[in-house]
């Protein structure tokens, strides 16, 4: 069995430990994703894919996390320090879902991978650098639906709320308008009302027009 793929995926904060992602192809015919390529003390070293250990809670029998204080459906307090500890003393939290069973194994896939990732660092320095990992668009960001486009548009820009309308003892309904709506007389358009302050400051800036007035009047 050989391993005829291997495609890298570089994080992209170096000060992290965890740095790339990578999928592995056996054969040209198997593919494992997922796995790790994370800094050591020691150096990088590849981890296995895997997931989160669980267990039930007693109260309602729903899966937590090993390191939940409190269930995540009922509340319930739990214990701590529930997990497993290793042959040196650390809680075993994770599982791996696939892994060699044998060092001979895990050395060619850990040197295969490992060279794959320093020539991944050194091609991603090129201007035409392009990822070949295959991440399904997990990615990427989801469109808004169209009626959360609108709601969000309303947020932004609110129609301007008008009073409720009231219900008079005869059973009519009065709907009151507010004065801001600058409604004019009702055979005259709002646009067509006189603007008396507008008037005002013409006059005012015409100078002292009234000097002159009532010339004329015997």
């Amino acid at each position: 069995m050989e391993i005829t793929e291997v495609r890298i995926k570089l994080m992209d904060d170096p000060q992290e430990r965890l740095q790339a992602f990578c999928s592995i192809t056996f054969d040209s015919c198997f593919v494992i994703r997922d796995l790790k390529i994370i800094e050591g003390a020691k150096g990088s070293f590849v981890a296995m894919p895997s997931r989160k250990l669980t267990d039930h809670c007693p109260q309602c029998n729903t899966k937590n996390h090993l390191r939940a204080l409190y269930c995540n459906q009922c509340g319930a307090k739990l214990q701590e320090d529930r997990a497993c500890k290793d042959d040196d003393g650390r809680a075993k939290l994770y599982a791996d879902i696939a892994h060699p069973i044998n060092s001979r194994c895990r050395e060619m896939i850990q040197s295969c991978v490992l060279e794959a990732f320093g020539e991944e660092v050194v091609r991603a320095k090129g201007p035409d650098y392009v990822c070949r990992y295959d991440d399904y668009g997990e990615d990427s960001y989801a469109a808004l639906a169209d009626d959360q486009d609108e709601s969000r548009d309303e947020s932004v820009n609110p129609q301007p709320s008008r009073r409720p309308a009231e219900t008079g003892e005869s059973g009519r309904v009065h709907r009151i308008e507010s004065r801001e709506q600058g409604l004019g007389s009702p055979h005259q358009s709002p646009s067509a009302a006189p603007n008396h302050s507008q008037a005002s400051v013409t006059q005012a800036a015409s100078g002292n027009e009234d000097e002159g007035f009532g010339e004329g009047i015997l």
